[in-house]
């Protein structure tokens, strides 16, 4: 039966990072909070810190009274031509490296549950709307080893008090092309918005004919 009343969407993206003096995320999240979507749900953006230490209580300190129905998490990486939808997390620190704090995760897995989990969002509908727009974007089956891949895990597993979303999942986006640290591909900030609110809108689709 499709549902019929607005869903709550937590959508995240992160601070800066040693080797990212600038985020697109993090430019992108204060452009959804000042022009709001143009279509019907509830959404609540956040700015990540990237601490190993902090980074579950923050996704449950967002979530207590919230308890979002989507949650879409976004990230950089600065190899990626353009909005790269993310299949798998991986619930393991292999490869982790320092954080804001210098800290890395000490223990193997990121928290309890399967080995890898699988994204939930309507990517191949995304994937059309974003082709179809003219956007840049490709595939992936490794969210790499720092906290894109830790967030993207305990979202994925519903390892957070009160994230438990019925659609989840991560996307990579490349730097913004005011970054002068960038060596690849970049993005303006009017694409990755445009971009954010394709997925938004596939995603909301899909969720309401779930």
């Amino acid at each position: 039966m499709a549902r019929h009343r607005p869903p709550r969407i937590l959508l995240t993206g992160f601070s800066v990072f040693p080797g990212a003096p600038v985020n697109p995320t993090e430019a992108l999240v204060q452009s959804l909070r000042e022009t709001p979507l143009a279509i019907d749900a509830d959404l609540k953006t956040a700015v990540l810190s990237v601490e190993y230490d902090t980074i579950a209580a923050q996704l449950a300190a967002l979530c207590a009274d919230f308890q979002p129905d989507i949650a879409l998490h976004l990230g950089l990486a600065r190899e990626c031509r353009g909005f790269r939808l993310e299949r798998i997390a991986r619930n393991t620190n292999a490869g982790a490296r320092p954080d804001n704090l210098g800290n890395t995760p000490q223990s193997t897995s990121i928290c309890a549950g399967p080995a890898t989990l699988a994204s939930t969002l309507p990517l191949e509908e995304i994937e059309r709307r974003l082709a179809g727009a003219g956007l840049p974007v490709e595939w992936s089956d490794d969210a790499g080893g720092y906290l894109c891949n830790t967030v993207f895990t305990l979202s994925a597993a519903h390892a957070c008090d009160g994230l438990t979303p019925a659609m989840t999942g991560f996307i990579h986006v490349p730097p913004l092309d005011t970054d002068a640290s960038a060596t690849g591909a970049t993005m303006s900030l009017a694409d990755l918005r445009q971009g954010a609110d394709i997925i938004l809108q596939a995603t909301v689709g899909a969720w309401r004919r779930s």
